[in-house]
């Protein structure tokens, strides 16, 4: 085991496998990288994971991103991290999913570190975004049962290095948010500071959240009963309320019902 696993042993870690394309798919070994690709062989190359393998720290003013997959999907079925945006594409490495085009549309917004946490049914969700070749970080969240917040904390695990000023979350639910509104988010923080920043749309909020780094220790000291509202409440402002007009960030999907809804208004698009 490698010390990198050892430093951050929520982080997945695989045995190499052979597969169309992946070779050896090891998240583990490369804990602390910022940037960590799944479609990469066992070798080391160029990417920064290869120059920078044991990096614990970001450059100063980073906001990296957590996406929050570990649900059982209750009411959904089946996990909503592998639902094809577009279900009638037969070859699975090039269908869209929940989870693959959330990660793109953070990575299109320039956000550089994405964190996915996974739970319920872990391996299927992994095995189904190890195909998109994105770069992003996995991290399995073993007590996603308790709660949500389990899940953010264990995101913020990962994340929280000297450098990080904040975080963005959202989640896996919440598949069509533009990566403008996301520019918007982040923008909205530099501009103002605000603790806590959060699409509105009247008096609906929206993803994804960004969240201050003075407020990972309250998280952390939350109640997993309540979870992260009261704190993402009590510390919200008008500064960090920014008016949106993108319906795919209020958009969140949660029964077959929906899926459908969602399916059928691509369809149409």
């Amino acid at each position: 085991m490698t010390a990198a696993a050892v430093a951050d042993p929520e982080l997945i870690g695989l045995p190499g496998h052979a597969g169309p394309r992946i070779a050896h798919f090891h998240l583990g070994a490369a804990a602390l990288t910022p940037d960590v690709k799944v479609d990469v062989t066992h070798e080391r190359d160029s990417s920064i994971a290869a120059i920078l393998p044991f990096c614990n720290c970001y450059d100063s003013f980073v906001i990296p991103a957590i996406v929050l997959a570990a649900g059982k999907s209750t009411r959904m079925g089946r996990p909503k991290a592998n639902l094809p945006l577009d279900p009638n594409r037969a070859a699975a490495e090039s269908r869209e999913t929940f989870l693959t085009r959330v990660v793109r549309t953070f990575l299109d917004a320039g956000i550089d570190d994405v964190v996915v946490v996974v739970g319920h049914e872990a391996a299927a969700v992994v095995g189904d975004f190890a195909g998109s070749g994105l770069p992003a970080r996995l991290v399995e969240n073993a007590d996603y049962e308790t709660g949500q917040l389990s899940s953010l904390l264990a995101g913020l695990r990962v994340v929280d290095r000297p450098g990080v000023v904040a975080t963005l979350v959202t989640l896996v639910d919440v598949p069509l948010v533009s990566a403008a509104t996301v520019r918007a988010v982040v923008d909205r923080y530099r501009q103002t500071h605000a603790l806590v920043v959060r699409p509105t749309r009247g008096v609906q909020h929206g993803h994804p959240l960004l969240i201050d780094r003075a407020l990972f220790d309250l998280l952390r000291q939350a109640n997993p009963t309540t979870g992260a509202k009261p704190v993402v409440r009590a510390h919200s402002t008008r500064d960090g309320d920014i008016e949106i007009d993108d319906t795919g960030a209020f958009t969140d999907i949660d029964t077959p019902a929906d899926y459908e809804e969602l399916v059928q208004g691509l369809r149409r698009s």
